[in-house]
């Protein structure tokens, strides 16, 4: 994590409120630190801009690390209904990928 980063991303967050990829790129600054400060700023951030794709994949993968599996599997399927509208061929693949990533996991 880097303090200085945080620091200028937060002022962007200032600077240009209605842009999600600087909340975005502040979720995955502080996500493997301080997953809980990530998950807060991912859920924002899907609340805000809830047609911002790239939310999807690592807002689940969060949840999934932290062992809500159900919210990890409903925000990979909403990414997923999300991706085919946009015809995001390549996060669809990742979305797809990670959900059965989860739900083989649950079969064992």
């Amino acid at each position: 994590m880097n303090n200085s980063r945080i620091v200028i991303l937060k002022q962007y967050i200032i600077d240009e409120p209605d842009e999600p990829f600087n909340i975005y790129a502040l979720a995955t600054e502080y996500a493997e630190e301080e997953p809980l400060t990530a998950l807060n700023y991912y859920e924002l951030l899907l609340e805000k801009h809830p047609s911002y794709l790239g939310t999807y994949y690592q807002l689940g993968k969060l949840y999934f690390s932290i062992g809500l599996k159900e919210k990890a599997k409903m925000t990979f399927e909403k990414g997923i209904d999300l991706a085919i509208i946009k015809q995001n061929s390549k996060t669809l693949n990742e979305l797809r990928s990670a959900l059965n990533e989860l739900l083989d996991e649950e079969l064992y």
